[in-house]
């Protein structure tokens, strides 16, 4: 017990000890300690940086196959599965398994009369927790709804191309379009996603899976226009193995025989290689390249720094401070005074990675997760500047232990 007393006394008397002498020289402890904020800033501004940056690969990424991890079912049969039936079954699949998000999807198209003409609009039919499962952002309006379901006319969400070609309609007075289909059929525009870039010129648009196989012109000869939908449902990660085979193997059974249900994951976290690497390595880097440059310049500054305090080493070896005693408080001085810089750094970092033009930058404006500040970025910043701090002050503290009261005499 005196022993641990003992040492936590001296160290508390060395960091009281390196404060002081920081505070007695702050003039040129400033200068030296500039590059090390600067380099902490730098620091954990590339990693916060990265964070958003690895959101945004991610979600571009979940977009095209579903968030992790997301399984896509296909059902084969020699003869189509009744409607009814094959709802009933899917319906039941994600009930036992507690599955809340699970969408049908068919590829398919709607003629839509246009001012200038009717022309084939590529049309994906879907469930509402299709736009969960994908990430769909909607610019304008809103995505489906549960009570979409039950329109008498079917609500539809647009892409912008379609958007403009209807003449961009305020979305709040319920514009229609009108689905050449037998008997004519008036479609309600509910939502707008954004252009996803310059190639993205052709309308397309998205609709309830039901609301598609009851119009005519689609659903006749059998399931959606003769199509057998694809499923897909968001599954735990951690089960997601054992869950496709559970599902597969209780759908089929569910269709009875002659049914065949092939089952396999569509995300981005299902490939062997992870897609995120490159964006980790090169911030990995970059952060390492920051780190040797202020560990150097602090390094040059406090040898430089020990020299011109040598008078005062000897004068304290004179008074009976042991070389360890030394050791241990110039190394101290160079570690809260890099501590301190960490802190001032990093909280710059937060301001520069939270800013708007930073975000807008990075993408993050088209993020639906915005990252917060990571809480590793803050560690990994003040523990590089602790341990820049440290690596820095052993050659300085060697320097002065090995400072003799005669050099107090001839300084």
């Amino acid at each position: 017990m005196n022993a641990l007393a003992r040492i936590a006394t001296g160290f508390v008397s060395a960091v009281v000890e390196a404060m002081e002498e920081l505070r007695i020289h702050r003039g040129r402890v400033l200068l030296s300690l500039v590059g090390v904020a600067v380099a902490v800033c730098a620091l954990a501004t590339v990693v916060g940086a990265g964070a958003v940056a690895e959101q945004g690969v991610r979600e571009v990424s979940e977009r095209s196959g579903g968030r992790a991890a997301t399984a896509q079912f296909n059902v084969n049969a020699s003869t189509p599965p009744d409607p009814a039936q094959l709802n009933a079954a899917w319906g039941e699949v994600l009930e036992r398994y507690g599955i809340a998000y699970g969408s049908r999807i068919v590829y398919g198209q709607l003629t839509v009369q246009f001012a200038d003409g009717a022309v084939p609009v590529a049309t994906q039919a879907v469930d509402p927790a299709y736009g969960v499962i994908h990430r769909v952002r909607v610019s304008e309006g809103s995505w489906f709804a549960p009570g979409d379901a039950e329109r008498l006319a079917p609500a539809i969400v647009i892409n912008e191309p379609f958007w403009d070609r209807i003449g961009r309609p305020a979305l709040a007075t319920n514009p229609t379009v009108e689905l050449l289909a037998e008997g004519g059929v008036t479609a309600v525009v509910v939502g707008v996603t954004p252009k996803t870039g310059e190639w993205d010129t052709e309308p397309s648009a998205f609709m309830l899976a039901d609301a598609y196989a009851a119009i005519p012109a689609s659903g006749s000869g059998g399931m959606m226009g003769g199509q057998l939908p694809s499923f897909e449902a968001w599954l735990d990660q951690n089960q997601a193995e054992p869950l496709i085979e559970a599902i597969r193997r209780d759908f089929a059974g569910a269709l009875g025989d002659g049914a065949q249900v092939d089952g396999f994951r569509s995300d981005y976290a299902a490939f062997g290689e992870d897609p995120l690497l490159f964006v980790k390595l090169l911030v990995a880097g970059v952060a390492v390249v920051i780190l040797l440059l202020g560990a150097l310049g602090l390094v040059n500054i406090a040898l430089v720094t020990v020299r011109t305090r040598i008078r005062e080493i000897g004068i304290r070896r004179t008074f009976g401070a042991t070389a360890g005693r030394v050791f241990f408080a110039v190394l101290m001085e160079s570690v809260v005074g890099t501590f301190v810089a960490g802190v001032v750094g990093v909280g710059v970092a937060i301001l520069l990675v939270r800013s708007p033009l930073m975000t807008m930058v990075l993408g993050g404006a088209e993020l639906e997760d915005l990252p917060g500040f990571p809480i590793e970025a803050a560690i990994v910043g003040l523990g590089s500047a602790v341990l820049v701090g440290a690596l820095a002050g052993v050659l300085p503290a060697l320097a002065a232990v090995r400072v003799r009261v005669i050099d107090a005499i001839r300084f």
